[in-house]
């Protein structure tokens, strides 16, 4: 459970499992996030069947280019399996399910096997909106051929976004921008925003620490695209001008699949620890957390960890979409290397600015996005939705 998407799909299955609901959970043991099976985390005992499939979908250079000459989505592709298939076939002819919750749009190709030997309900539940992520990065693509390439698999996965949006029962975005957006494509369909939620009970026991010298941190997997990217950007275009005004500031950056040209830089005050043991102890051990995004789309789970841990968030404006903080209140809003150093200057040169900005962003997390308060309102959504049906 490092990546946003991992966090968000704990936090919510366990607020849904403590309100009495019974879960099992079929997932794909991709080779990019591959976790060893029998080392199931204690964490997980909530759910009472766990199965998981083992998936390639590294991108491969043939089928890649192949897919050049195919109507079908190579990001979708990638995920469609036989042995994931069968084995989604033989749960669903084993128990009677009521819900069918589907955790991203890549699963969507395995709805016509859910509706073959299950009569439940399926939801999705998109923690973004797919397309715009790719829309995104294609266009901060500088080659002219790899943006070419990068749009014309964006137009087929944005073709298949919209046309699998009738086969939901329920669409549960993460914010309500995403469902405004959804019903733009065309989604008829209820939809119930589900925001990523904290369990807060984790973070009421760890004491916001405020360190007399204040440091930054940079967490996240960088082998997801936007964080990649934004990241490369806030260490080129904004690091030198905020080390040459704060030269003491220290600048710590910890993800999983650290790129080699991150693990070889060589930048005054930054410091590249590759993937940590834990989140919290390494957020904790900083006062300031940058979320440097420029793509992107749905919530950052990190920005709500790092709120309950008493951080003071520097983000962009896309950054923190669909988390409805304020800027100079719960976070500081920056799009621009001038806007980063300006708001560094605010907390650094004012411990008061720095204090008040940590607790009010603690008691927002806390107060807002409790994963059992949105798990309530789901399970709520999901009882009428299944008296229709029924």
């Amino acid at each position: 459970m490092k990546d946003g998407e991992s966090i968000a799909i704990h936090a919510l299955s366990k607020a849904l499992s403590d309100l009495g609901c019974e879960l099992s959970m079929l997932a794909m043991n991709t080779s990019k996030h591959y976790y060893p099976a029998r080392q199931l985390p204690a964490e997980m005992k909530h759910f009472q069947q766990i199965r998981t499939v083992d998936i390639d979908n590294r991108i491969k250079l043939v089928p890649a280019f192949l897919n050049l000459f195919s109507e079908q989505s190579y990001h979708i592709e990638r995920f469609v399996s036989a042995p994931f298939e069968r084995a989604l076939q033989q749960m669903l002819q084993a128990e009677e399910y009521d819900i069918i919750q589907l955790e991203t749009l890549y699963l969507a190709p395995y709805i016509p096997t859910i509706r073959r030997y299950s009569k439940a309900l399926v939801s999705m539940r998109a923690h973004n909106v797919e397309h715009e992520i790719w829309e995104r990065i294609s266009s901060h693509t500088g080659n002219s051929l790899k943006r070419w390439y990068l749009q014309h698999l964006t137009a087929k996965l944005r073709r298949f976004e919209i046309d699998s949006l009738p086969q939901y029962d329920v669409v549960l975005p993460i914010t309500r921008r995403d469902a405004n957006y959804f019903r733009d494509m065309g989604s008829e369909q209820p939809a119930v925003v589900t925001p990523i939620g904290i369990r807060t009970e984790v973070f009421q026991d760890v004491e916001p620490i405020l360190h007399p010298h204040p440091s930054m941190s940079f967490i996240g997997s960088l082998d997801w695209m936007p964080n990649l990217e934004g990241l490369d950007w806030f260490i080129a275009k904004c690091w030198p001008a905020i080390h040459e005004a704060f030269p003491a500031l220290q600048f710590h950056v910890a993800g999983r699949n650290t790129p080699a040209h991150l693990l070889k830089l060589n930048t005054p005050q930054v410091t590249i620890h590759g993937e940590v043991p834990e989140s919290i102890p390494f957020v904790n051990a900083h006062n300031l957390m940058v979320v440097p995004l420029l793509s992107g789309s749905g919530m950052r789970a990190k920005i709500l960890e790092g709120m309950a841990l008493g951080k003071v968030v520097i983000t962009t404006s896309i950054g923190l979409e669909g988390i409805d903080a304020r800027h100079k209140e719960h976070v500081l809003i920056a799009n621009t290397p001038d806007q980063f150093q300006e708001a560094l200057r605010y907390v650094l040169r004012s411990r008061k600015h720095l204090a008040r900005i940590s607790e009010q962003a603690r008691q927002f997390a806390f107060t807002q996005y409790d994963s059992l308060v949105i798990a309530k309102r789901l399970r709520a959504a999901y009882a009428d939705c299944l008296v229709e049906t029924y």
